[in-house]
């Protein structure tokens, strides 16, 4: 892929995914930060009207290591996680995988791209990943691209972009500034169609559970308004103990 003239490798337009509704931003008692990962929110008319929407051709190997990637992203999607998952490569080899466990783990540092980099400068044994490869299926953040620079990772293999947070020239490029003291290759739009389907899935699914918890919130404030005292009533008695209970209480 051809670098523009100031030394920066353009990235795919964005992907349409379908976004959870507005204001429907949580997975259980979880918060879910969909502004920042969902890319349908993006604004066509923006920075990426310029973009390059060519679609290259990949090699084998970076279609294997972006499929290991998303089945990280499946094991976010299974814990009620935005389906983001991420693996670095090494001399040819898996040596760290990570997945979205930001509302498990209650840290905002629970990102796939900082797992990945914890582990493999753990595999290593040090904190210099010259050499490695990151694939991700979502464009990284601030705060992973600033921690791939920091990391001195070679190579960065991204599945879809993220238009409200992607660091890795949606937004911005940090993953390609000159002005800091490395930079990494990019490749953009690997796997990128099954990168948004996941992400896809994942909203579509949480919208119907909002909409089912929001009906149920209804039916529930219905029965009360119209028999508050038969409910009232049926709640002290589950509250009261069963005779077998009381005998021993009196004991």
């Amino acid at each position: 892929m051809d670098k523009d003239s100031t030394g920066s490798m353009p990235c795919p337009a964005p992907f349409a995914v379908d976004s959870a509704a507005a204001g429907l931003s949580a997975v259980g008692s979880a918060a879910v930060d969909t502004a920042a990962t969902d890319p349908s929110t993006a604004d066509p008319s923006g920075a990426s009207a310029n973009i390059s929407k060519e679609a290259p051709s990949f090699s084998p190997e970076d279609l294997k290591y972006m499929k290991a990637a998303l089945k990280q992203a499946e094991k976010a999607i299974a814990i009620g996680e935005v389906p983001i998952g991420a693996v670095i490569v090494y001399d040819g080899k898996i040596i760290a995988r990570g997945y979205n466990r930001r509302n498990t783990d209650k840290t905002t540092l629970a990102h796939a791209e900082i797992a990945c980099i914890r582990k493999a400068c753990k595999k290593i044994g040090d904190w210099r990943l010259e050499g490695c490869t990151l694939y991700c299926t979502l464009e990284p953040c601030q705060m992973c691209a600033g921690a791939i620079i920091q990391s001195r990772i070679d190579r960065v293999v991204i599945g879809t972009t993220s238009p409200k947070s992607g660091c890795g020239g949606t937004l911005l490029n940090i993953l390609q500034n000159p002005d800091f003291n490395h930079q990494a290759d990019v490749l953009y739009g690997v796997l990128r169609e099954e990168c948004t389907e996941i992400l896809q899935r994942f909203f579509k699914d949480l919208r119907r559970r909002n909409k089912e918890r929001k009906k149920m919130l209804r039916l529930q404030q219905a029965q009360i308004s119209e028999h508050p005292v038969q409910i009232q009533q049926a709640q002290l008695s589950s509250q009261q103990p069963a005779p077998h209970e009381q005998e021993v209480i009196r004991q």
